[in-house]
């Protein structure tokens, strides 16, 4: 409750802003002013409640008013963007105009309100272009050649999906469709590797129940995000995931056997998880031999630092969602090692699935929703 309080300030402050801007700034008359007023005070109230949907709110109800309210926060990202532009644009006229000793107020205040119109028409295109893009993770297939992997698991065919955020914006249809996609694929090996859900198990709960029906002949495994931890207890929400049938990974491994061979698959929780869920490695690789080939899940690539050091050849990771929104995927390399798909960091393989999902705005730009199918070969 606290959060959604302090979301609502300081999103009533951006609010506020924006009115300036558009409608003082931009000089709208009277009666369009208030209908954009209106608009900016209904989308902050939709907002508000999306953001409390799923952790306070049941977003059984909330859901159907958080979904335009969390789309609304990509329209003010790329709304304050350009509403800095636009002010910056009016600063070099402004600046212009006194150095020339002419009043140039009138130019400046239709070149304001003619860059506002532009803005709002390319975020309305954008954002919707997002809000669309989002709704349908699409399935890629990436070859990933690895020098130890024994002769037995070659081709093996790995699913690999995480950031499913059910919760304030998506529910049971759109995380049935995500399962129906996964099994359409047929693969050998399922991973899943975390942020699951945003909000608490009462609420959200529910909508996770589709995941059951995954199945493969080399099992379903979960390990945990970041977000698990986020609305109570985490544990739960692990105590959750094994209920519905997956293998809950929880700093353990387990052997994996494809004809004559075998490796070790590994999962840890996530970075950021309190005690006593803190990630251990070393504790998970127990009792493996270190010159088997061991496959990692990991819910944030840079997870895979310590990895690289403890020798794990592969590891599968999520968190990152390719930056979700353009221009977000400059910042993620500020925080983690790699952003999107195949990379190496040290001695160990690294793919970075950009999830099914979307966390806050149910909108992707520039960074498509997917679900990963990794056809893993052994390395001449």
């Amino acid at each position: 409750m606290i959060r959604m309080a302090v979301f609502a300030v300081v999103l009533g402050l951006v609010t506020f802003w924006l009115h300036r801007r558009l409608v003082v700034a931009g000089g709208l008359r009277r009666g369009t002013g208030r209908a954009v007023d209106a608009v900016l005070v209904l989308f902050w109230a939709a907002a508000v409640v999306g953001i409390g949907s799923g952790e306070v709110l049941d977003p059984a109800w909330a859901r159907y008013i958080a979904y335009p309210g969390l789309s609304w926060l990509a329209v003010l990202l790329y709304l304050v963007l350009g509403s800095l532009l636009v002010a910056l644009l009016a600063g070099v006229m402004r600046l212009g105009a006194a150095v020339t000793r002419r009043d140039g107020s009138d130019a400046r205040r239709t070149t304001v309100r003619r860059a506002n119109t532009v803005l709002v028409l390319g975020t309305i295109a954008a954002v919707g272009y997002g809000v669309v893009d989002a709704a349908s993770p699409e399935v890629t297939r990436t070859e990933v050649s690895l020098p130890g992997l024994p002769a037995s698991f070659d081709g093996m065919r790995v699913a690999v999906v995480s950031d499913l955020h059910v919760g304030p914006a998506r529910g049971e249809r759109f995380v049935g469709g995500v399962v129906d996609e996964i099994m359409a694929q047929s693969p050998d090996l399922i991973l899943v590797a975390g942020d699951l859900i945003d909000g608490t198990t009462e609420l959200v709960g529910p909508s996770l129940s589709p995941l059951s029906r995954l199945d493969a002949p080399m099992g379903v495994f979960v390990t945990s995000g970041n977000h698990e931890f986020y609305a109570g207890d985490g544990g739960q929400w692990l105590d959750l995931f094994d209920s519905l049938g997956p293998t809950v990974l929880r700093n353990e491994s387990v052997r994996l056997t494809r004809g004559v061979d075998t490796i070790d698959l590994v999962g840890i929780e996530d970075l950021t998880a309190p005690e006593p869920y803190r990630p251990d490695l070393p504790a998970a690789l127990e009792g493996t031999d270190r010159d088997d080939f061991q496959l990692l899940v990991a819910h944030q690539p840079k997870q895979a630092v310590e990895a690289s050091d403890l020798g794990v050849d592969l590891q599968v990771s999520g968190h990152t969602h390719g930056g979700q929104i353009w221009p977000i995927p400059y910042l993620v390399p500020l925080q983690q090692p790699t952003v999107q798909g195949l990379d190496t960091i040290g001695d160990t393989t690294i793919y970075t699935t950009r999830g099914a999902g979307a966390w806050g705005p149910p909108v992707r730009i520039g960074a498509p929703p997917e679900i990963t199918m990794l056809e893993l070969r052994t390395a001449a």
